[in-house]
């Protein structure tokens, strides 16, 4: 028997302000807009100079914050809301799922941690999930290849579209990486 995650409603909260802070402007904007829809007062911030002083002016409620962030780390802002607001609630975002990262992100306050690219549902899921209850496990996870493509084409990208470089780092050929690179994401 499945058992249901039980979600608290948005206007159950008196803070319904979420600070969105991301350097991926595209996918901060979609989820701008996806959580205004949802109930939240969004403000957004794309570095983690901005994020704090959006803290400052403002202590959110519930906060989305990526951990790489171009002028930092996001682990930063987290401890800013945190001193400003022991209540809100965090979720860490990243592209670089990994543990010693998730733990770090806990221990500041965080209360979950998503691999990237995570969408609306995920977010609202685990920002109004209750904390006293074991969350569910994803309804469509991503296809271990799927997570393949998106980690090559990440450091693809990191590394300026330099195929010699992104396959020195990944340790593979090059010619390897060039067909995967061809290659329509699988799903």
């Amino acid at each position: 028997m499945k058992e249901q995650v039980v979600l608290k409603n948005i206007n159950e909260f008196d803070n319904k302000s979420l600070l969105i802070v991301d350097d991926d402007n595209p996918f901060r904007e979609r989820l701008a807009r996806a959580m205004e829809k949802k109930g939240f007062e969004v403000i957004q911030a794309e570095s983690v100079q901005k994020g704090v002083e959006c803290v400052k002016t403002k202590k959110p409620g519930f906060a989305v914050v990526d951990l790489r962030l171009g002028d930092g780390n996001g682990l930063e802002v987290v401890k800013q809301i945190q001193n400003s607001n022991v209540e809100s609630r965090i979720i860490m975002l990243t592209g670089y799922g990994n543990i010693p990262t998730a733990v770090a992100a806990i221990k500041e306050g965080a209360i979950d941690y998503l691999a990237k690219p995570a969408d609306a549902e995920d977010v609202e899921k685990a920002l109004l999930a209750d904390p006293s209850k074991k969350a569910a496990p994803p309804e469509n996870p991503m296809s271990a290849d799927r997570v393949k493509w998106e980690h090559i084409h990440r450091v693809f990208e990191l590394c300026n579209r330099n195929v010699s470089e992104t396959a020195r780092r990944l340790k593979m050929h090059r010619r390897t990486l060039q067909r995967i690179l061809s290659k329509r994401s699988p799903r």
